[in-house]
Order: structure tokens, then C-alpha cells, then sequence
């Protein structure tokens, strides 16, 4: 069983806009929350993949870091070009740091439970991810780790879903063929079409009432798979 992460197990506590505005405001810059949610969903989307392809492990988490400073500038410079930080790297360090503490995330209501039962019944599971390498700590302390049995980011195979190659890591790592796994994710071109091509089952997590709802949907598609 494979999940996405954010957006399907874990969520932010408060908007992205509400976070960027709050921290901005202590560096004496003053934007509007929604502003900076509309302009961060398009800086975001329109960013290249978060893979470095040739670089050394040591360097991935600055390349990273570098990534999303370039998001956040981009976000500023689209919410309102008229405001300007006197000490942006001062600012974005901050952000960074507030951004991938676990308290600054929730489980999605129902996830603890959905892995407890899972494991109960002997499935194996990982989470696939565009996300950064601060989510292994995210997980750990939102205590979520014990429950999974591997964490798979683009930045481990360099490249990005809805490559196949990063699902194809995941059932690797779980030792679990395409035939016998399904993923579940929140967007529908990484998560669902990505996994559809890479010759495995997908289920929207909106098409879910709640995340145990996952089990029904389960039961007709795949027995369970373990080979812990």
C-alpha cells in the first residue's frame, strides 16, 4: 500500500498564506494571506521538479533548500511586488525552519488509525513523495513512522511522480509487485494517473468518506501482500 503525504495523511495546521504572512509580519512585511495562497499554488505549480539529477547525497538537502527559496521569492514577488524585505534570507531561513517543524502539521483525521489496521492486517506500507527531506522528521514527530515501512522521496531516485520510477522504488523497497499494490493520493495527475501507468491501482483520496473507508474499497481490489 502505497500513500502520498501531504494531503492525504498529514496537512498543515493553517494555510501556507497564513504561515507566510505571520512570519513576514515579523520581518516587516505585511501581505495579505490570500494573496499569498493564490500566488503560492502557482509558483509552486509552475516550479520544476524537486530532483538533481548527478548530485552528491551531501548536497541534496541544500539543493532542496534552494528549490523552495526560489518558490518563496517568486511567491512575494506575485502576491505583491511593492513589498520588499530588508533581510530576505533572514525571513526565508525562518520560514524554512517554521515550515517543516511536525508542529507545524496534523495527521489527516483517521490516518494513525487507517496504518494501525493496516499493519493489523499484515499490509505492508510506504509513503511516495515529491516532498523535501525534511519529511522523514515530520513523520517522526507526529509519531506516524512506527506504522510505515518505508518512505520513499523523489530525491532518492531522482526523479519525481508521476515518474514510474519512484513507485517502482517504493515496491522495491516493500518487496511487493505492481500487481498486488495500490496507492492512494490527492492529485489526480501524480498520484492517480502516475500510479495507473506505472501498472498499479489507484484510488483517489477525495473519493473517500473517510480514510477507513479505504479498507471497503480494498477488499474488492487486492488481497493483502506481506512479505515483512
Amino acid at each position: 500500500m502505497l500513500f502520498d503525504a501531504a494531503g492525504t495523511l498529514i496537512e498543515l495546521r493553517e494555510p501556507v498564506g497564513q504561515t507566510y504572512a505571520r512570519i513576514a509580519r515579523e520581518h516587516a512585511v505585511d501581505v495579505a494571506p490570500d494573496a499569498l495562497d493564490v500566488a503560492f499554488r502557482r509558483a509552486f505549480r509552475t516550479a520544476p521538479a524537486m530532483v538533481f539529477p548527478g548530485t552528491p547525497e551531501a548536497a541534496i538537502a541544500r539543493r532542496e533548500k534552494d528549490w523552495w527559496r526560489e518558490v518563496v521569492s517568486n511567491t512575494f514577488r506575485a502576491a505583491d511586488p511593492a513589498q520588499v524585505f530588508r533581510n530576505f534570507d533572514g525571513f526565508f531561513d525562518r520560514l524554512f525552519d517554521a515550515m517543516g517543524a511536525p508542529q507545524a502539521w496534523r495527521e489527516v483525521p483517521g490516518a494513525r488509525s487507517l496504518l494501525s489496521k493496516l499493519r493489523a492486517m499484515r499490509w505492508s506500507t510506504a509513503i511516495v513523495s515529491n516532498f523535501d527531506r525534511r519529511l522523514p522528521s515530520i513523520l517522526e514527530g507526529l509519531g506516524l513512522t512506527p506504522l510505515l515501512d518505508a518512505v520513499v522521496l523523489c530525491s532518492d531516485v531522482a526523479a519525481a511522480k508521476p515518474a514510474a520510477a519512484i513507485f517502482e522504488r517504493a515496491l522495491e523497497r516493500l518487496g511487493v509487485p505492481a500487481s498486488r499494490a495500490v496507492v492512494v493520493g490527492d492529485d489526480e495527475a501524480q498520484d492517480i494517473a502516475g500510479a495507473r501507468a506505472a501498472g498499479l491501482r489507484a484510488i483517489h483520496v477525495r473519493s473517500l468518506a473517510t480514510l477507513d473507508a479505504l479498507l471497503d474499497e480494498l477488499e474488492a481490489l487486492v488481497e493483502p501482500f506481506d512479505e515483512r
